[in-house]
């Protein structure tokens, strides 16, 4: 058990390391680098190269050489690194790494083998008072070979982070070859030191270790898959929050790092694949990510680092010829690393740039290196000199790394794919309605549930998956109908039987969808908004709710009978859609841009200007939004309200512009704007109104405002309405 004294250490220990990391990182951020410098710098301030030079009696009090602290620190040191790791799986992105396989394997290798041969090489070449009380040359060679060919993921990891690079193609590939070189890495560690230890390669433990991880990955991401989407979906039913979803992340982490380290290899990549299994998982809790990341990023990761540069001494380096080979070694590590990825991805068609870039980000070997060069003196393979070195070039290639990955993608915009991926990454990421989670359409068939798919399917990226849901009895033929509507996504169908259809809905909408589609039927229930199920879902679902009706002439001048789906309309020419500067408004604005982005046609942003009496409403002609009158003249024409709806048009206007979609904004006024809104409706041709709603509650039903739900009834074209419940916010 641990003394008073211990734990007074400990605690100290850990303020110390956080708070000289955080302040160097912070000082290294204010000059443009990113944090993981200063959190590296940290540790080989607060060790014996400086501080222990400095105060070597306070040194020695604060960070003494006992097992025990130093076993304290250790773990939360990877405990640091545990964490950074599921958050960076959580950010790999495999269809992106899928698509960009090529470059990834040729990089992957090329890093690998080129500087491996060369570590050997160096090995060779350097005298035999750098070799370990135990080692042979061969040995000595190949340990090398191994320091000088793996990278640290963590630290790789951190660095793209800490630069807001881990979207980027270059970074994905960074960060899928530095897997692979962290697990040959590892292999080779163990293939060496058995080597070093026994004078034979373990053959039976290579296999062992090489068939658990085939077994491993594809467990990880076939059962292991389900099992983790089973358990945050039982955490997203029971409404556990982000407490529960956060258990799930860590304890897969966890059960995923023991599993590694069972098998011979780290449990940090281990962590690694759970991370990415998680942020595959339909049923992920960004809430709780978020607040992971924050965690980690904050606290945890920089003891890691900080911990990592606390046990290296460079005072060995002070003997020239010491100093002389640990640079040799250091130049010849980083010029092949950067050799080896930049042929790989020249060979893969890469640019230069871009080639340069993965060799300074798989350059950084961190505290895995760190490791490593523990590993190779407690079994005698390095002595004191070269076990220096190594520690030279894990530290020295870490702080590289950051300032040449800014300097070569810094400007540098990517391909034409790459711009326009980030490009829809970045809107989806400020998007209100349209963005990357999961959508829901709960559907018995019928031509208006149809018109919604339609709609879903044009206006949402087509990654995005959408299911359908059937709550009840409903014909196969039209739900099946509803789901070939959904042309250009993945597709599920579900069919859930229950007596309470709302009931099921609703679970499904807490299972982490971003909006749920609805058809509204053509004829009103009396006492009803559209029917009881319709209403109730408006006002009880935790999500955005897009509500789609056919008009007047799709249903045949009001008859409700058509209902084949023969008359929906397939081809949209033009689109309105009312500014009204609210966020329920910018939620409609995007459903109708992103309809019009993709059909190629032209969306009419309105604004109307509600006037007391007959004579404002005609007293000056409608304005255009460029229009030249004066402040006067607005003010006098519509009650000073003129001024505010051009700033709201133009708001709208710039979020078309961002996305491509032809636009053209007026400005009207009137007595009633439900009735401005259709006569602008039928002068322009549209066919589709999209609506935005503020849902409230009036007389036991959703309240939508009398203008929208006056023109849900009478207009003649479609119309979508987008609710959002109330409290929402993005």
């Amino acid at each position: 058990m641990l003394s008073h004294d211990q734990l007074l250490l400990f605690w100290l220990q850990l303020a110390a390391l956080l708070a000289t990391a955080r302040l160097l990182g912070s000082g290294l951020r204010r000059l443009g680098q990113p944090a993981v410098v200063g959190e590296l710098a940290a540790g080989i301030l607060l060790g014996p190269s400086v501080f222990g030079q400095l105060a070597p009696g306070a040194q020695s009090w604060l960070f003494p050489s006992d097992a025990v602290q130093e076993g304290l620190l250790a773990a939360v040191g990877w405990l640091g690194a545990f964490l950074l790791l599921i958050v960076t799986g959580y950010e790999t992105d495999l269809r992106l790494i899928q698509r960009l396989r090529t470059a990834t394997l040729r990089v992957g290798l090329g890093s690998l083998i080129v500087p491996v041969l060369a570590g050997i090489a160096v090995g060779y070449a350097m005298p035999a008072a750098f070799l370990g009380p135990e080692a042979e040359r061969l040995v000595f060679a190949l340990f090398l070979g191994t320091a000088l060919g793996i990278s640290a993921l963590p630290v790789i990891a951190k660095v793209l982070s800490d630069l807001d690079l881990m979207r980027r193609n270059a970074a994905q590939i960074i960060v899928a070859a530095a897997m692979a070189n962290d697990l040959a890495g590892w292999v080779l560690l163990g293939v060496v030191a058995g080597l070093a230890q026994s004078g034979h390669v373990d053959v039976q433990g290579l296999a062992i270790t090489t068939i658990g991880l085939i077994a491993f990955l594809l467990f990880a991401f076939g059962p292991g898959q389900r099992l983790v989407d089973a358990m945050l979906r039982g955490v997203r039913t029971r409404r556990s929050g982000g407490a529960g979803a956060a258990s799930v992340i860590v304890l897969s982490g966890l059960a995923a790092g023991a599993l590694t380290h069972a098998i011979g290899l780290e449990a940090v990549f281990g962590a690694f694949i759970a991370g990415i299994v998680l942020g595959r998982s339909r049923h992920q809790e960004q809430e709780a990510f978020a607040s992971l990341h924050t965690l980690t990023m904050s606290f945890l990761a920089p003891i890691f680092f900080a911990e990592a540069g606390l046990r290296v001494d460079l005072g060995l380096l002070a003997d020239p010829t010491i100093l002389g080979w640990g640079l040799a070694v250091l130049a010849t590590a980083t010029a092949t690393k950067f050799a080896g990825a930049w042929v790989g991805a020249r060979l893969a068609g890469l640019p230069t740039r871009e080639a340069l870039a993965l060799g300074a980000g798989l350059n950084a070997r961190g505290a895995v290196g760190i490791v490593v060069a523990t590993v190779g003196l407690s079994i005698g393979v390095l002595g004191p000199a070269s076990y220096a070195i190594v520690v030279l070039v894990s530290i020295a290639t870490s702080m590289m790394a950051p300032p040449m990955l800014r300097g070569f993608l810094s400007g540098w915009r990517g391909s034409i794919e790459e711009r326009e991926r980030l490009e829809r990454e970045r809107q989806l990421g400020r998007n209100v309605l349209v963005r990357s989670l999961p959508l829901l359409l709960p559907s018995h068939g019928g031509p208006n549930s149809v018109l919604a798919a339609r709609f879903l399917d044009l206006a949402w990226p087509e990654d995005v998956e959408a299911v359908v849901l059937s709550a009840g009895d409903a014909p196969e033929a039209d739900v099946q109908r509803v789901a070939a509507a959904f042309a250009r996504r993945p597709v599920r169908r579900e069919t859930v039987r229950a007596r309470d259809p709302l009931a099921a809905i609703l679970e499904h909408a807490a299972l982490g969808y971003g909006a749920i589609a609805v058809g509204a039927t053509d004829a009103r229930v009396a006492g009803r908004l559209i029917s009881p199920l319709v209403d109730d879902l408006l006002a009880a679902s935790p999500v955005p709710v897009v509500m789609v009706r056919r008009g007047a002439r799709e249903r045949g001048g009001g008859d409700a009978g058509a209902d084949d789906g023969s008359a929906i309309p397939l081809a949209i020419r033009r689109i309105l859609v009312p500014a009204i500067g609210t966020q329920p408004g910018r939620a409609a604005q995007e459903l109708a841009f992103g309809l019009a982005a993709r059909l190629d046609v032209e969306v009419v942003i309105a604004h109307v200007v509600t006037v007391p009496t007959p004579t404002q409403a005609v007293a000056r002609p409608d304005w255009e939004p460029d229009a030249r009158v004066t402040a006067a003249d607005r003010y006098d024409a519509a009650g000073g309200h003129i001024e505010i709806a051009e700033r709201v048009i133009r708001e709208a206007r710039a979020l078309a512009d961002e996305l491509g979609v032809r636009s053209r904004a007026v400005i009207r006024t009137g007595l009633f704007a439900p009735d401005v809104l259709l006569d602008l409706a039928r002068n322009e041709q549209v066919d589709l109104i999209v609506l935005a709603a503020n849902l409230r509650q009036l007389s036991g039903r959703p309240f939508l405002g009398h203008g929208v739900e006056y023109l849900l009834e009478k207009s003649a074209c479609a119309v979508a309405v987008v609710t959002a419940p109330p409290g929402f916010a993005r």
